[in-house]
């Protein structure tokens, strides 16, 4: 579960990012967050990752509270938390299957366990067959299935995707939001960041709308 409880943000320029945000995301959700380029929607991001803290407030996501939680239990936290970025961010010297085996060869987890693992989730976003290619053999959305599996390779609870779909046309942006649809379906919460306004009325659901710092619209549709 993510909640933030009266949470604001105010950097060291003096910008209030944030302004007295209360929500809460339910272990199972699906959500998109939407509002437009500056609104605090990053800012979100980075606070339920611990890349920042807030001025004031409380953040908890996963069972961590984030306002007490000690350094080295940061790594343990962003474990739980699979993120999916606008531009992939794969490693262009590396294989598919390498790519998504990277998350869980820095944890030292075992050998056969990886090897059953990566094949799980790349078949689950259909690229078992683009194991030993890299990705700039690749179309953008081959890429961000991979930046998906990746995501998912640890089975995280929560799925953030940061603009997944900003790179994409309109007809893999349909595929990549249906394949997080089916994530979620699997009892994997996702939280989708987008300022694509119509492709949310497209899809529906739960939709949190930050503006200039505040949360306002938080409903289903």
């Amino acid at each position: 579960m993510v909640e933030l409880r009266n949470v604001s943000v105010t950097y060291s320029n003096g910008v209030r990012a944030l302004n007295n945000v209360s929500l809460t995301i339910n272990d199972g959700d699906f959500v998109f967050l939407v509002g437009k380029s500056g609104a605090g929607k990053s800012t979100l991001i980075k606070l339920l990752i611990k890349e920042i803290s807030p001025t004031s407030g409380s953040v908890a996501v996963n069972g961590y509270e984030l306002n007490k939680i000690r350094a080295n239990e940061i790594p343990k936290l962003r474990r739980t938390i699979g993120y999916v970025f606008q531009d992939f961010k794969l490693i262009d010297n590396m294989s598919v299957y390498d790519n998504v085996a990277f998350v869980l060869r820095s944890i030292d987890a075992p050998v056969k366990y990886i090897r059953r693992r990566v094949a799980y989730v790349l078949g689950l976003v259909g690229l078992k067959d683009k194991a030993k290619v890299h990705p700039n053999e690749l179309s953008g959305g081959e890429q961000q299935r991979v930046a998906i599996a990746r995501a998912l390779v640890n089975d995280p609870k929560l799925i953030i995707a940061d603009e997944p779909t900003g790179n994409l046309d309109p007809k893999t942006t349909i595929e990549i939001i249906e394949l997080l649809q089916g994530i979620n379906k699997c009892d994997t919460t996702v939280l989708m960041v987008t300022h694509e306004h119509d492709l949310v009325r497209r899809f529906g659901g739960r939709i949190i709308s930050i503006y200039e710092g505040q949360v306002n619209f938080d409903d289903v549709i």
